[in-house]
């Protein structure tokens, strides 16, 4: 909780004193806000099995990607200032519910918040694996506070260009942060373990496809398979279509390029450029 006065909770370590209910550039203070919670079947085939993973949508975020699809919830604070009491509420709810595992979604800037509400929800019999979902703005220093209590990590490798992620998310130094949580991620949890066809403990790491390049897929599949391991699950996605404030946003250099979704072209050349750097987990079945 002093991480959160002055805040450093995340690599912008905005400073403000957010005990005092002071808000930064993640427009959080105090409370936990959550948009929403329950049973999500979106997710990837390890994470929801039979029952669906218990998912958490946490309101705010320390990035500003333009093309965000959640963007009312990550950018206008959409939800509702809970107590961590009542966080952990709904924790013990999904395990009644049977989902597969507790799934945070854009966490890092609530992470002692979280951690207060899974202490109250273990003491209250919470025992299903914890999931950081994240966008990998995260700080190493932070995210060593989690070993030990979070089983798997998922996180986006969203760029392999500084400039880029600077340009769609408003994140500075992005690639250098990303990397090292990453590394750390993998320090924690190991390659991803899957049990009877759920996952477990581990990493899993997402990276979306953007039109024209841009995220710059072979970049960020040579780090992974270079540094992290050659046996990381790496879900590469497809799904981009032009949404959140991108259509808005008319000085953006690369608002041309995201105004059309991925072809099928694009999308088979980041596969084959995670198989050229022997990746092969995640995307298997492509």
């Amino acid at each position: 909780m002093a991480l959160l006065s002055p805040c450093r909770v995340c690599p912008r370590q905005c400073g403000v004193d957010r005990l005092r209910d002071e808000v930064g550039y993640c427009r959080s203070g105090l409370l936990p806000v959550v948009s929403n919670h329950g049973p999500h079947f979106g997710e990837e085939p390890p994470l929801v099995g039979r029952y669906g993973s218990g998912t958490i949508f946490l309101s705010g975020c320390n990035m500003r990607c333009v093309y965000c699809q959640n963007y009312t919830i990550s950018q206008e604070r959409y939800g509702r200032e809970i107590s961590c009491g009542e966080l952990a509420e709904m924790m013990i709810d999904l395990q009644d519910r049977r989902c597969h595992n507790i799934n945070f979604v854009s966490p890092t800037h609530f992470v002692p918040q979280i951690l207060a509400a899974v202490l109250r929800a273990a003491r209250n019999g919470l025992d299903i694996p914890l999931v950081y979902n994240t966008g990998t703005y995260d700080s190493v220093e932070t995210l060593r506070l989690l070993e030990g209590i979070f089983d798997m990590y998922m996180p986006d490798a969203k760029y392999g260009s500084d400039e880029v992620a600077l340009s769609l998310s408003d994140a500075p130094g992005y690639v250098g942060v990303m990397n090292a949580a990453i590394l750390e991620m993998q320090r924690q949890a190991g390659d991803l373990m899957i049990e009877g066809g759920i996952a477990v403990k581990g990493l899993l790491i997402r990276h979306l496809v953007l039109p024209d390049n841009i995220a710059g897929s072979e970049e960020v599949f040579a780090f992974i398979a270079e540094e992290v391991s050659r046996d990381a699950y790496v879900n590469i996605m497809d799904q981009y279509r032009p949404c959140g404030r991108i259509v808005e946003d008319v000085r953006n250099p690369h608002r041309n390029s995201l105004m059309r979704g991925i072809s099928s072209g694009e999308y088979r050349e980041s596969i084959a450029s995670a198989r050229r750097h022997s990746l092969h987990r995640g995307f298997d079945s492509f």
